[in-house]
């Protein structure tokens, strides 16, 4: 897998406070489903917003998906470092990056993307501050307000007591202004009227001896005679009305014991509220601790919903690190090689075979060695085949007897490397009535394959060597949640010299994994390796006085052999139950296939 960038402009280029980030493009794989796996596509990061399409190519048709990212979660798998997640509530994507490098540059992008979305960065909490200040006074003043008239009335009875306060001061500074103006408009009337009769006396006084001026004084009305000769005007004391009627030191002590009044009621109300605030406190601890209980069991409930709504994602997947079970995993491939069972009986009730005139060249054109540039790799593993592959099991602790069904027998050694089980089997079966020339021709031929085959999914010749070899990709129908496979190999078709006449016709086809430039390993698949070999005698009866050879006078004993490498890890019990279960089914199903194409044809030696 390859990652490409479109971006304008690295990491080191962005500055948040100059501008928003610049739009990122490359290829990722994307987990689809469980039937194609990871896929190639072509994702594009922009304005707050992650979008795929199939290709590069493909963008003018409009993006396949696309996530906004301002509530997004990513989530970088623990165990593979190319791979991270991004889920938006139910909305999961699986994504895997071409290494490493790249997964973190396409995480810190989308970080920035979303950093500058308003979620969660420093100048969004800026920018809300003031609107979250208000929102928790808000709360706060309406938890208030309900708990004071919820818990008794001792602090709504000293507001009362107040507002009562409140109203006593208000009268008594009125009372008081009151006194304070009328005294003021006393002292400037009698300031008026002295000054006026001083001007009056001044014009009508008469001239007085200084024995008279000094000897007499007697009053005269409104006047004074004093004895100097002048006349003074008696003012009585400035009376403005209703000043005689209040009483100043009543009103001063009235005050007094206001104003102490309102002193001790707000002392009362501010431990009344400090008190209120510790039960609010306690109050608060407590929901606290409910919304908490509550916020872990939403996240439990909701990691238990993601499950099953992603049953079959890719952290189900095979693995030593998968989340499902050994015996689930055993039950759920159970169930798919049930149905695909199920399926191909059907397919096989409404098939009609077409019969297939394929040519066969004669038996000299598989004896010679080739010369093509496979050749000594093929000669080397015919020659280990016959020399191992032939040898009887039944002094051989190693070998385990796992199956037994008339004359078929499979054998089983359990080997492993690194945990991947790579346990060579092997089985010996006798069919009546085919040769082994023809048992390994139907074997060999692709033309054929599909007709007994019912594991592909599909598969083409990816080079023809001779008429003997091909070299051949064919991909596996999936079995969830196992991966899927593909394999690579050359497959070649060889007759065996005998080298004593009384050695049986002996036929081999040996099937080995190879490289290819033309069939590289993809994402998609899991490759296999396999080293696989059928080895076919032919055993003839002789027949009765001078009748010809017969196919009931033909006996075939097959020794197949098969060593496969899955490519990854699944657990052990469960390869070895799918092989046991698998592999007779598999050559039953072939040599009943020989039996029925061969039948009523003349015998191929």
């Amino acid at each position: 897998m390859s990652e490409k960038s479109s971006s304008s402009g690295s990491d080191e280029d962005v500055d948040p406070e100059s501008g928003p980030p610049v739009e990122h493009g490359g290829v990722l794989s994307k987990w689809t489903n469980y039937i194609h796996g990871w896929q190639d596509r072509w994702v594009v990061l922009k304005n707050n917003t992650l979008s795929y399409y199939k290709s590069e190519d493909e963008r003018e048709y409009g993006c396949r998906g696309s996530l906004c990212l301002s509530k997004a979660i990513i989530t970088p798998h623990e165990f593979d470092e190319c791979r991270f997640d991004i889920s938006v509530n139910d909305s999961v994507w699986y994504l895997r990056a071409e290494d490493p490098d790249h997964r973190l540059h396409w995480i810190d992008s989308i970080e920035l993307h979303k950093a500058e979305s308003g979620y969660g960065s420093e100048t969004s909490l800026r920018r809300h501050g003031s609107m979250l200040s208000l929102t928790s006074a808000a709360s706060a003043l309406s938890a208030t307000s309900t708990s004071s008239f919820k818990q008794g009335h001792s602090l709504r009875e000293k507001l009362a007591e107040m507002e009562t306060f409140r109203d006593i001061l208000c009268r008594q500074v009125d009372t008081l202004q009151k006194y304070f103006d009328s005294c003021a408009d006393g002292v400037s009337k009698d300031e008026f009227h002295r000054d006026r009769v001083v001007e009056e006396d001044e014009d009508d006084f008469p001239t007085t001896t200084p024995s008279t001026a000094s000897t007499t004084t007697r009053p005269d009305g409104d006047y004074v005679h004093n004895n100097n000769g002048s006349k003074e005007k008696l003012f009585p004391p400035a009376s403005p009305k209703g000043i005689n009627g209040i009483d100043f030191k009543g009103e001063a002590i009235t005050f007094k014991a206001t104003t102490a009044g309102i002193l001790s009621t707000l002392s009362h109300c501010i431990e009344l509220m400090v008190k209120r605030e510790d039960s609010w406190q306690k109050r608060l601890d407590k929901e606290l601790e409910k919304r908490r209980r509550v916020e872990d069991g939403y996240k439990s409930a909701m990691n238990e919903l993601k499950k099953k709504s992603h049953y079959g994602g890719p952290d189900y997947e095979e693995g030593p690190n998968s989340l499902i079970n050994e015996d689930e995993f055993f039950d759920a491939v159970e169930a798919a090689l049930d149905r695909q069972d199920k399926i191909e009986e059907q397919c096989q009730s409404e098939k009609v075979r077409s019969p297939r005139l394929a040519s066969v060249p004669p038996g000299d054109a598989y004896s010679t060695m080739a010369t093509h540039r496979f050749a000594a790799k093929v000669e080397e593993n015919v020659e280990n085949h016959m020399t191992y592959s032939l040898q009887d099991m039944g002094g051989d602790a190693n070998w385990q007897l796992v199956i037994e069904e008339g004359e078929m027998k499979v054998y089983r050694r359990e080997v492993e490397e690194n945990g991947i089980v790579l346990d060579p089997l092997k089985a010996t079966h006798s069919v009546k009535g085919v040769t082994g020339h023809e048992v390994c021709h139907y074997f060999w031929d692709t033309a054929v394959r599909l007709d007994w085959e019912t594991t592909i999914e599909n598969f083409n010749v990816v080079e023809t060597l001779s008429d003997n070899a091909v070299i051949v990709y064919q991909t596996h129908k999936r079995v969830w949640p196992a991966s899927q496979r593909d394999v690579l190999y050359l497959s070649a078709m060889r007759k065996i010299v005998a080298t004593d006449e009384n050695d049986p016709d002996t036929w081999l086809v040996c099937n080995f994994s190879v490289d290819h430039e033309n069939a590289q390993p993809t994402n998609r698949c899991v490759r296999a390796k396999i080293n696989v070999a059928l080895i076919c005698q032919t055993l003839v009866s002789p027949p009765e006085g001078d009748k010809e050879i017969s196919r009931d006078n033909i006996l075939c004993k097959i020794t197949y052999v098969a060593n496969v490498n899955p490519g990854g890890w699944a657990p052990a019990s469960v390869l070895r139950a799918v092989a046991k279960r698998e592999y007779p089914k598999f050559l039953k199903r072939f040599t009943s296939y020989v039996q029925e194409k061969t039948a009523g044809k003349p015998i191929l030696f």
